[in-house]
């Protein structure tokens, strides 16, 4: 009963706490946006042809459309400030109302809809688009897909991403296939003598060195779900290539000998200190600080901090395989990430006054989130080819993703990904509990049995 009563405050925990995009801190509201300088002409797009065509034959009354989205990092603010730049020389009769996303496992967006105060647009997770799917919260954009030229524009390796299981298109996807990378502090490592760890005996010397040092060896934002299960997938992606997408899926089982080995890893990992103390009340602005100032010698992120730990520590940061059981689990684990692709983007309230409209919108800014995405965050791994260029070479860690991609043969999912609303619930709190130390790997693998029982 103790375990489970802490399984559900830490999940109240998460949902309570404000915070954004893969992780950061909930700034208060801000419409004033500012966007970059563009450095970058890019081809008028059909979709601006088309949204200039529509607001010539407006009437030319302002129209304000909601919009609930993440804006917290620069990853976030820089697209989303594009966006509203290229909109007023697109749609110069549309105003956008920002709303700032809570990073909560779509619990406030769930709320707005329960009360009837959906925003015209909104970023939809798949759990979102499937749950507004049965209540019919959000519209089928397969026809304006069509007639924007979206659908041209998806990259063949991300066309599955625009469909939801029903076949229809619920949300315009600006992400492509990402991935969980393991980071670290090159200078660290250097100045205490360490190799990159290839074996879990490798990490756990690792881990040793860095505390008698005072450093925290891996920083976690466990405060966020989503963050604690990706650290769980990295290692049990080292038994089975699956990773917790087998389990979403159904075509795994929790208690498979590869994801109690995975347990009982972490458990070990955990008593050993690889995370910090207080890692499930810590949220992203507070372990990327540890990180960036060097109080971390490593993080667990998605590729989109690449830019953000490149700015701040140039060539003292990259990436590192995970780590695995032995050198020849090591070698073939290369070919396989956690992470992966979903049909997560920007979706529209059917019930909006200007539903229609925020449609056409909605694709519009899903093309210059891609468009940004390229040219100022150096990130090619998103959902459209829009032609733009990246302003200058690619970070030297992109770039050695970009060189490893082609020998990927896996990959597994974000929880924002994941179908199963049951055991995504339970995979975020259940590994929460295992990153506390709360919770043995025994306990960890019985909760979750008995939850998708």
């Amino acid at each position: 009963m103790k375990k489970k009563i802490l399984s559900t405050l830490v999940c109240l925990t998460v949902a309570a706490t404000t915070i954004i995009g893969c992780g950061s801190q909930a700034p208060a509201a801000n419409t004033d946006t500012v966007a970059p300088e563009t450095q970058t002409e890019t081809t008028e797009t059909k979709t601006e042809e088309k949204a200039a065509d529509t607001t010539a034959e407006a009437s030319g009354d302002k129209v304000t459309l909601s919009i609930y989205t993440q804006y917290a990092d620069d990853d976030t603010k820089v697209p989303y400030d594009y966006a509203v730049e290229k909109l007023a020389e697109a749609y110069p009769n549309v105003e956008l109302n920002l709303i700032v996303q809570a990073q909560d496992d779509g619990q406030t967006l769930k709320t707005l809809a329960a009360t009837g105060q959906l925003p015209d647009i909104y970023q939809a997770s798949t759990d979102i688009i499937n749950t507004f799917r049965e209540s019919n919260q959000i519209m089928v954009l397969n026809d304006v897909a069509q007639s924007t030229g979206f659908l041209d524009k998806l990259y063949d390796a991300n066309k599955d991403l625009a469909y939801a299981e029903d076949g229809n298109i619920y949300a315009f996807p600006f992400s492509g296939q990402e991935y969980v990378l393991w980071y670290y502090n090159k200078a660290l490592f250097a100045e205490n003598n360490l190799e990159v760890p290839e074996t879990y005996d490798d990490l756990l010397n690792c881990i040793e060195v860095f505390k008698s040092k005072g450093i925290t060896p891996l920083a976690l934002f466990g405060q966020e779900g989503w963050n604690t299960a990706a650290a769980y997938d990295v290692i049990a992606t080292r038994y089975t290539a699956g990773g917790i997408k087998a389990l979403d899926e159904g075509s795994a089982s929790i208690t498979d000998e590869a994801y109690v080995n995975a347990a009982k890893k972490m458990e070990e990992l955990v008593a050993a200190g690889l995370y910090q103390d207080d890692a499930t009340t810590t949220n992203y602005d507070q372990a990327s600080e540890k990180f960036l100032s060097g109080e971390a010698a490593m993080f667990i992120n998605g590729q989109w901090y690449i830019e953000d730990a490149t700015k701040a520590l140039g060539e003292d940061v990259d990436w590192m395989f995970y780590p695995a059981e032995d050198a020849a689990s090591y070698e073939a684990g290369k070919a396989v990430f956690s992470g992966g692709g979903s049909s997560s983007g920007f979706a529209v309230n059917p019930d909006s006054e200007n539903a229609e409209l925020a449609a056409e919108v909605a694709e519009f800014i899903t093309e210059k989130y891609c468009e940004a995405k390229v040219m100022y965050r150096h990130n090619p791994l998103v959902a459209l080819n829009t032609g733009a260029q990246s302003d200058s070479e690619l970070p030297a860690m992109m770039q050695k993703l970009s060189d490893t991609l082609p020998s990927v043969t896996a990959t597994t999912k974000f929880t924002w990904g994941l179908t199963n609303s049951t055991f995504n619930d339970a995979i975020q709190s259940e590994s929460q509990g295992l990153v506390s130390g709360q919770f043995t790997a025994e306990e960890f693998i019985q909760d979750i049995e008995d939850t998708m029982e």
